[in-house]
């Protein structure tokens, strides 16, 4: 698979589909704890100022106000980076959202290792894991700008609370060349077949499993690549039927291994289809200062490591 290689930061686009369901939706509000500029949302406050609420360095209290909005009827998006959306707040989405089920949309940015410069402290490895342990909430990490986009009108219409893993810069566009994509929340995407082994990726890793896969392809190995852009409801039956079809199976993903996509793949194999299991991500260790580089040979992450991982899988099936 080609991919375009001029697309957007995704912030701006982000930004850009709130501005425009704003437009013929009243509801839609942001709440932000100072990093508009960082999170790209500055156009929203200046297009809509009446429905910006920017409550400083204090993000429990966002969730809680975003949560208040909720109840009042509106649909508030609250935003900050990963870790300060997720981890630093927790209590107060577990109880003042999910609780009570609130429309909330909490959206975390530069995840995992895209945090790069800012280092261990800001690079939430964890914040998928934590989350999905959340009953009643949808999790979601875009691939792209087209699948964002695609993705919008279903973010919006969705009943209940939704976690949003945004990677804030330039990607490249995997779903761009693909003709009539049609998005749907919940359901993986198989990006390509294969009988050999199957690839379960989500956000930075897709790209990189498509590498993978076409190195693969190179040494006669059919591997499938499925993107797993929801998390939480998981699509267990496309799960099932290639592990099933392939017996060995690998997932990556740019998060910790522990508690995310690793770990709910394992408990779906572990519990109706056993299949040999590899795991890339980060390997339960915090993170460091790097650039992107960097950081994917310093974790294991890059296409090498992935087609690496599916040949040791396919060798163990046999």
């Amino acid at each position: 698979m080609e991919f375009q290689k001029d697309a957007r930061e995704l912030r701006k686009v982000y930004c850009e589909s709130l501005i425009e369901a704003a437009k013929k939706d009243d509801r839609i509000c942001i709440v932000e704890a100072d990093l508009m500029g960082a999170n790209g949302t500055k156009g929203f406050a200046a297009a809509f100022p009446e429905r910006t609420f920017d409550v400083g360095i204090a993000e429990s209290n966002m969730i809680c106000v975003a949560a208040g909005l909720a109840a009042s009827g509106k649909l508030p998006f609250a935003n900050s980076f990963t870790p300060f959306a997720t981890r630093r707040c927790f209590d107060q989405v577990a109880i003042s959202v999910c609780y009570t089920g609130l429309n909330v949309r909490i959206c975390g940015t530069d995840p995992g290792i895209s945090a790069q410069l800012n280092g261990g402290t800001h690079m939430s490895l964890e914040d998928m894991a934590i989350m999905r342990t959340l009953p009643g909430l949808t999790i979601y990490e875009p691939v792209d700008e087209t699948q964002l986009v695609a993705a919008f009108p279903q973010i919006l219409a969705h009943e209940g609370p939704m976690y949003i893993r945004l990677f804030r810069s330039n990607c490249e566009n995997v779903f761009g060349n693909v003709e009539n994509y049609e998005f749907k929340l919940g359901k993986a995407d198989v990006l390509k077949d294969g009988a050999d082994v199957a690839i379960f990726c989500s956000g930075l890793m897709v790209t990189r499993s498509l590498q993978a896969a076409e190195a693969l392809a190179a040494k006669g190995i059919s591997a499938a690549v499925i993107n797993v852009h929801t998390l939480k409801p998981l699509d267990e039956e496309c799960v099932l039927k290639y592990a099933e079809k392939c017996g060995a199976v690998v997932t990556a993903e740019n998060h910790s291994v522990v508690g995310a996509l690793g770990s709910a793949v394992a408990e779906v194999l572990a519990e109706k289809c056993p299949a040999v299991l590899r795991r890339i991500g980060v390997k339960d260790i915090f993170g460091e200062v790097g650039k992107l580089g960097y950081l994917e040979k310093r974790f294991g992450m890059t296409s090498d490591d992935i087609a690496a991982a599916a040949e040791d899988a396919i060798a163990a099936k046999k």
